[in-house]
């Protein structure tokens, strides 16, 4: 039960106090969502930490002006490729093959599989797909931090052109997908911090079909 009390104790943090957190707390978030499950196992998507307080005022500038972003003590950027490409799912498989040390036939069919497929896919299609295993990611990333009584805020409300463009994230096939501070709350100046978490109920929520 301790993961579903640290949920029910975690919310969007609407303001934060400028608190750093340890980093060793931040590797373990970090951590949670690289052993996350991707589709194929391929992994679409890289985590830029940014802790910079320059670069946190202009991705600021372009997410509505979230006090979060700069408040935060890390601020994690989810970032998919921009498409599917014969190089980056080879990486993945020759990795696979590197670390279990043998070589598996059904394995590499499934690879040229995949070869005959995602890279001729238009690039758009291949990003949003990305994107998606990203957001997997990220929500292990958030159970992860509410787990070590860190605060997040997902964050969608950005204009995704302009941090690619801060980070330079273009230059490394990369489109960024999603946001997540991490600090901790300023429970004095968060509004929602009082309120009580609302969701819907179980029945409301799941259908289960015997």
């Amino acid at each position: 039960m301790e993961l579903l009390d640290k949920l029910n104790w975690r919310y969007a943090t609407k303001a934060m106090n400028g608190e750093s957190v340890a980093e060793e707390k931040v590797a373990k978030i970090i951590e949670a969502a690289r052993l996350a499950p991707t589709s194929s196992g391929l992994q679409p998507f890289e985590i830029i930490v940014v802790k910079n307080k320059e670069l946190k005022e202009k991705i600021k500038a372009v997410g509505w002006n979230q006090s979060v972003i700069t408040d935060c003590s890390h601020l994690l950027v989810f970032a998919a490729w921009d498409t599917y490409t014969e190089d980056r799912i080879n990486y993945m498989f020759d990795l696979t093959n590197e670390i279990r040390g043998f070589k598996n036939e059904g394995w590499e069919n499934y690879r040229q599989m995949l070869l005959g497929a995602y890279p001729q896919k238009d690039a758009e299609e291949n990003f949003n797909h990305a994107a998606r295993q990203a957001y997997i990611a990220f929500g292990m990333a958030i159970a992860a931090a509410a787990f070590e009584g860190v605060d997040a805020t997902p964050i969608e409300g950005f204009d995704p052109a302009s941090v690619d463009e801060i980070l330079d994230l273009k230059s490394k096939g990369l489109r960024s997908a999603i946001l997540l501070p991490l600090g901790y709350r300023n429970a004095e100046n968060d509004w929602l911090e009082p309120l009580v978490k609302v969701r819907k109920s179980t029945e409301d929520l799941v259908t289960v079909m015997e």
